[in-house]
């Protein structure tokens, strides 16, 4: 009986001392969570709109022959670029050519009729003094003369008209531009204002053509009210080139199928790397957001409340708060309320926090520069 009363005693002892010394041992702490970090920045940011934009040409002519026959020759190969006023089709010019002989030939004949008549008649009115002839015969005369005459107005009026026809054989380039594919080749015959021979297209300066919702023309129209409104062109299969221009042209009503309103913006084109046909991505900067607060976009968590950030503060723990976002900018957004510049947020490794945990900086990454939608 006493060795148990002793044994009990001794396990009661055990208890009891381990169970100090579970009280005197620290409570494990969990390790600083790595994240990445960027500096809340306070800069100027451009108020920008994107659309997606039809290049078209700055012109566009389809080569017509003005008078009927048969193309000679060509002077200019497909697909090159033309000069204004450059010569690009001969039509046979032989039948225009003969038709202008025709018509200087009347002309002669006619002179020559007028001329004598017209001295008949002076002949005949000093007869009429001396009561040689009547006056009804000078007269005859004198109509005749006068008729012949208007005939030679006539012929001079005929071979100016057939000289204009036999110039419209030398079809030349009413545009600087780029030739696009010959649908009739030499030998062919033509008709006046029929089948276009060819089309030119003005490639410098040249257009990109886009629409807008309606709810950006108050924007718009006082942007271009300000002065000349810049717009840049993503170059086609050139990421990170682009063009600069201006807009040109406002429509003067918004579409009421689409609740858009068209734009035109003119492009230098220079090095001709916007080509006709092609779409392309067009952003136009409205106004600028001065002295805006600014994070990267993937800084931001959505919860049930609304938006909200992790806040590095200076102890290196993690505050969330909630945040109001004005616009997105690119890689960027701007923040209206909730932050302070040279505040610190965390922008990646989010899911692993929660408030008052301890974080490790991987990397501080300062916000790129964007522009606001």
């Amino acid at each position: 009986m006493k060795q148990a009363t002793r044994l009990l005693i001794l396990f009661v002892t055990f208890l009891l001392g381990t169970a100090c010394t579970a009280k005197k041992e620290k409570p494990k702490t969990k390790p600083p969570v790595p994240v990445k970090v960027a500096q809340v920045v306070q800069k100027n940011v451009p108020v920008q709109v994107k659309a997606i934009g039809n290049i078209e040409a700055y012109t566009s002519v389809a080569i017509k022959s003005q008078v009927n026959g048969q193309i000679a020759r060509l002077h200019f190969t497909e697909g090159s670029n033309v000069e204004k006023g450059a010569l690009l089709v001969s039509i046979d010019p032989e039948p225009f050519q003969a038709t202008v002989s025709q018509y200087e030939a009347a002309l002669a004949k006619d002179q020559a009729q007028a001329k004598y008549a017209r001295e008949q008649a002076e002949r005949y009115a000093g007869l009429v003094k001396e009561g040689i002839v009547t006056r009804d015969q000078y007269e005859a005369l004198y109509s005749n003369a006068e008729s012949l005459a208007a005939s030679v107005v006539a012929d001079r009026a005929a071979i100016r008209n057939a000289k204009i026809q036999l110039g419209y054989c030398s079809i030349r380039s009413p545009i600087a531009g780029r030739t696009g594919s010959v649908a009739l080749q030499p030998g062919n015959l033509v008709k006046a204002n029929d089948l276009a021979i060819v089309t030119v297209n003005q490639l410098t300066p040249i257009y990109v053509t886009f629409s807008l919702p309606e709810k950006r023309l108050a924007e718009i129209k006082r942007a271009m009210a300000a002065g000349q409104l810049k717009i840049e062109a993503v170059i086609p299969n050139e990421p990170g080139a682009t063009e600069s221009g201006t807009i040109s042209f406002l429509d003067n009503a918004v579409n009421p199928a689409t609740g858009t309103i068209k734009l035109k913006g003119t492009f230098a084109n220079k090095a001709h790397k916007l080509w006709p046909g092609q779409f392309t991505d067009v952003v136009i900067t409205l106004a600028s957001r001065q002295n805006a607060l600014v994070i990267p976009t993937q800084a931001i968590q959505t919860s049930q409340q609304g938006e909200f950030v992790y806040v590095v503060k200076q102890d290196n723990k993690v505050e969330m708060r909630q945040v109001t976002s004005a616009a997105v900018a690119g890689e960027e957004t701007v923040i209206e309320k909730g932050l302070a510049a040279g505040e610190t947020v965390v922008i990646d490794g989010q899911l692993r926090l929660t408030p008052g945990a301890t974080v490790e900086s991987k990397e501080k990454q300062q916000p790129a520069r964007g522009a606001v939608q």
